[in-house]
Parts: C-alpha cells; sequence; structure tokens
C-alpha cells in the first residue's frame, strides 16, 4: 500500500486508488493512512466526523463507511496484485482491520510519505548534530520535497484532522529551519534570499526565520535591509501581538548595527565559515531558534 498524505490525501493499493470520493469516507480514511499499522480508536473517528455532537446512530454510520472503504479495498486486491510473499491474498478485513475498540489500516510494508520524511528528517538532524552540513542539507531537502502542499489539502478535516495537519505543518516548518541553517553554514546566503523573501512575508511573526533572512541579507553586502526586516517583524509582532522580538533577536540586530558596512563586506565573502543559524555579525553573539551564535565579523 502507498500513502501520501503531505498534500491532496492519496491511497493506493496495488497501485490503485482506495481513495473513496464522498467526504466523510474519506476523512475516516484519511485518519487512519496517516496512523497506518496503528489502531485508531472509535472515539476518534466519531469525534473526526461529528465533532462533539455525534448522532445516535453515529458507530452504525461509521461502520457503513468502513464498509464502503472494505468495497474499495477488495476491488484493489482482485487479482494476482493482491498476493503476498506467500502466494495468500489478502483480504479488505486484513487490510482494514477492526480491532476492539478501533480499526487499523494495515500498509503490508508499504510506502508511506509522512513515515519517510521523519526518516529523512531525523537523518539529516543528525546529520546537523555531528557538524556534517552537506550532508543535512542534502537530507533535510529530500524531506521537504516529499511535501507537494498543506497536508490533507484536499480533505475536508474535523477535530482530529485539523489537529494533525498542524502538527504535521510544525514538522515541516522545523525542517525547513535547519535546511536553511545548514545552507547559511555552507555560505549559501544568496541563493536563499529568494526563498526568505517568501517565507517572511508568509510567516510575519516567525522570529528565527526573520532572523535567517537578516543573516542572508547582511552577508550578501545588504545591511540596511537586513536592518529593515528586523524593523519590520518588530512592528507587526507589537501591533498583533502586544511583543517585542525576543533577546535574541534584538542582539542579533545590535550585532549588525555594531558591524558597520565594512562587516557586510566582510560577511559576504565568509563562505563556508561554519557560521550558525542566528549568528552575531559584529563584536558580539546571540542566539536565534537555540543556535549559538558565532564571531562572523570582529568589530
Amino acid at each position: 500500500m502507498d500513502i501520501d498524505v503531505l498534500g491532496a490525501l492519496a491511497v493506493r493499493e496495488n497501485g490503485i486508488s482506495i481513495t473513496p470520493t464522498a467526504p466523510k469516507p474519506r476523512q475516516v480514511l484519511a485518519l487512519l493512512a496517516l496512523h497506518a499499522d496503528q489502531v485508531v480508536p472509535v472515539s476518534a473517528l466519531i469525534e473526526e466526523l461529528w465533532g462533539g455532537l455525534p448522532p445516535r446512530s453515529a458507530r452504525t454510520t461509521l461502520q457503513t463507511y468502513v464498509l464502503q472503504l472494505r468495497a474499495l479495498i477488495a476491488t484493489a486486491l482482485e487479482g494476482r496484485e493482491g498476493q503476498e510473499g506467500n502466494g495468500r491474498v489478502r483480504t479488505a478485513k486484513e487490510v482494514l482491520v477492526t480491532l476492539p475498540g478501533g480499526y487499523l489500516l494495515s500498509s503490508g510494508g508499504g510506502r508511506s510519505d509522512v513515515r519517510e520524511f521523519d526518516r529523512l528528517a531525523g537523518m539529516g538532524y543528525r546529520a546537523m548534530d555531528a557538524g556534517d552540513f552537506p550532508n543535512a542539507a542534502r537530507l533535510l531537502r529530500e524531506a521537504l520535497a516529499l511535501w507537494s502542499g498543506p497536508a490533507f489539502a484536499d480533505v475536508q478535516g474535523g477535530v482530529q484532522l485539523d489537529m494533525e495537519t498542524r502538527r504535521l505543518e510544525e514538522t515541516r516548518l522545523c525542517a525547513l529551519d535547519q535546511r536553511i541553517e545548514a545552507d547559511l553554514r555552507l555560505g549559501r546566503h544568496r541563493e536563499l534570499l529568494a526563498e526568505l523573501t517568501v517565507l517572511a512575508s508568509r510567516y510575519r511573526t516567525h522570529e528565527n526565520l526573520h532572523g535567517q533572512f537578516m543573516l542572508a541579507l547582511h552577508r550578501s553586502g545588504r545591511r540596511g535591509e537586513a536592518l529593515d526586516v528586523y524593523q519590520r517583524l518588530r512592528a507587526t509582532l507589537v501591533r498583533d501581538l502586544g511583543l517585542e522580538p525576543s533577546g535574541a533577536l534584538r542582539r542579533l540586530q545590535r550585532s549588525i548595527l555594531m558591524a558597520g558596512p565594512e562587516g557586510a563586506g566582510a560577511a559576504a565573502a565568509a563562505t563556508g565559515a561554519g557560521v550558525a543559524v542566528g549568528a552575531g555579525v559584529g563584536a558580539g553573539e546571540a542566539v536565534v531558534g537555540g543556535a549559538r551564535v558565532e564571531r562572523l565579523v570582529r568589530a
């Protein structure tokens, strides 16, 4: 079974789609597919479908949706393609299993884009911890390439799926943050400018992305624009949240101010210098997103 949820929902058994078009069965399959090979409680499925106001017939209706999914699975399993390694054909009830308290979608060892994302991102984080920035950037880039849009982009989600969508988006942002950090450490600041311009506009209160944007601009010799990014972020935080930028970002701003125009030139030339995300660009140090700031130029 192949499962894709990082974008449009697509679940295939033997290359044949088992994704229903009706909204409610689609929700059921989406939640089961996300947690493939794990039991999803009936209570979670009912909450997903009807929130806190399920009808009296909720369990019976859920069973109807499960039967509809099994009918799609049975069609996909017809023929040789449904055979396991021992030659035995799996049945629909063995793919979508009823267990005490819930249901389980058995992937049969197939591919899941969420699992592949977690695997690649985990390897990328370990490479970052080991200081292997080229491999970290490559692995995290491969992980992020699995996303074709927001998770469950074509599913009208309820309580459970909305929560999972937010969780998955946070994992994507974390991987993106670390991939940009790896690229900055490799001196790819100019290549990052276009991407960070879009990200800073999209995530208008995300301090770490703005800190990375400031660094990329400064290292590209665009000190004034780097300081403008800080001022725009501060105005947004104060207006929308009633907050000042973090101490780490304020220290980064001061470091850029102290570096002076000549420091920007040195920063732009300092490719491959192993500078952390949030790195100080003057005489001081700062921390953005948990990364220790290293000295880039000396005032």
